[in-house]
């Protein structure tokens, strides 16, 4: 219970003190007073913001538990609209179903058009029909820091490279003045580490086009339809952005020869494989797209992909010979602190059948050696100790490989 005038103790003695010190004291009082409630109206202000912040965090949390009661909605593609009604098609189980709507929600649906469905299918709401996020984060935005100065031994292989895929983009005249079209896709194989992903690397570096990359797993999908709409959306992307280069990496997950498998995995590659020659070299024109795929398993792939007008140009991109396998060495050392007893022809002799990637793992491998021996030069015993290494562990991986095959 609050104090009254009267319960209030006086500043002074009320029999002793003078006129002038009772007001001096009461003044006193008085500022002490205001002070402490200026101090209490802050304190007053300071608990209102703070009780407002929790009003705000109450009705969210009140929303969002509100939210998570509801019951949850199924995405569907609308198939038909008809008289009786809207069919649909649910996605993920393919279920189909016949549903109404309202005139309204009628007038802004069409076929193949995105809706939300309830657990009773019926459309709650459309949905926009955007490109699926996926088909968009591939496109590169930063080019990769290699060029062709960076790839030794490859000069016939660089050399129809660009001409399928840069000369098209630079020089069309040029093909119109001849009178035919320019190759539309090119298809690199060959054994691992022989630098087909470092000629699309490459080409994204040079090329001012938009570069889309991809691996060919990214297109296998456990549910129908799904790797066939990353197809059509991958491509429309591209279309989004002419001039465009999509590069297609390990493609035989998706493109090895069909069988009579009855699997419902082998279906859905099958479908999407299906999906991707239909974007290669179907009704629709393909426009200003040019198309770089890459595999070490050439045998694998199903032949209506490998017939002209889909891959204009299959070239083979072998290991280096011992020319080539030089000048890779030249290239990775650039940068290194190479002793001058270090032969590099004499390396890529010794270095038979080393790969391009092989010569890389060489030249570090040759730099982790000067290290354990605390030195800063790379000798010539350096690259011989790293060979042998490199070729040991090679085996070693064949001998696993067998093992589990």
């Amino acid at each position: 219970m609050s104090d009254t005038v009267d319960d209030v103790d006086l500043p002074y003695d009320e029999d002793e003190a003078s006129q002038q010190e009772k007001i001096q004291a009461l003044e006193d009082r008085l500022e002490i007073l205001e002070a402490q409630n200026e101090e209490m109206r802050d304190k007053l202000l300071d608990a209102n913001a703070e009780n407002n912040k929790y009003q705000q965090k109450l009705e969210r949390l009140t929303h969002e538990n509100k939210k998570l009661k509801q019951s949850p909605l199924f995405v569907a593609t609308v198939q038909e609209i008809t008289d009786e009604g809207v069919i649909i098609k649910q996605h993920g189980n393919n279920q189909e179903a016949l549903t109404e709507v309202t005139d309204e929600m009628r007038d802004d649906i069409d076929p193949d058009a995105r809706v939300a469905v309830n657990n009773s299918l019926s459309i709650v709401k459309t949905l926009s029909n955007e490109t699926d996020v996926r088909a968009r984060v591939m496109e590169v935005t930063e080019s990769p820091e290699v060029s062709y100065e960076d790839i030794g031994g490859l000069e016939e292989q660089m050399q129809e490279v660009r001409e399928t895929v840069e000369m098209p983009l630079e020089k069309p005249d040029a093909f119109k003045d001849v009178g035919i079209d320019p190759p539309s896709g090119v298809l690199l194989y060959g054994p691992p580490g022989t630098g087909k992903t470092m000629l699309a690397k490459a080409v994204a570096n040079q090329t001012d086009a938009t570069f889309i990359k991809m691996a060919g797993s990214e297109l296998v999908h456990k549910f129908i339809g799904e790797g066939a709409k990353l197809v059509r959306d991958l491509f429309k992307v591209a279309r989004e952005h002419e001039p465009a280069v999509i590069f297609i990496d390990e493609i035989d997950a998706i493109a090895a020869k069909r069988t009579e498998s009855k699997t419902s995995g082998d279906a859905e590659v099958q479908r999407t494989m299906m999906q991707l020659l239909s974007e290669m070299d179907g009704f629709e024109d393909r426009g200003e797209i040019r198309i770089i795929a890459a595999t070490n398993r050439f045998d694998m792939l199903d032949r209506a992909i490998l017939r002209p007008g889909r891959f204009d140009r299959l070239i083979e991109v072998p290991k280096p010979n011992e020319e080539g396998r030089e000048i890779i060495f030249q290239i990775h050392t650039r940068g290194m602190n190479v002793a001058d007893d270090v032969d590099f022809a004499e390396l890529a002799l010794e270095a038979e059948e080393a790969s391009g990637a092989d010569v890389k793992a060489i030249c570090t491998e040759a730099g982790m050696f000067a290290i354990r021996d605390d030195r800063t030069e790379i000798r010539m015993e350096d690259f011989r100790n790293a060979w042998d290494k490199v070729q040991a562990d090679s085996e070693t991986n064949d001998e696993v490989s067998k093992t589990f095959a």
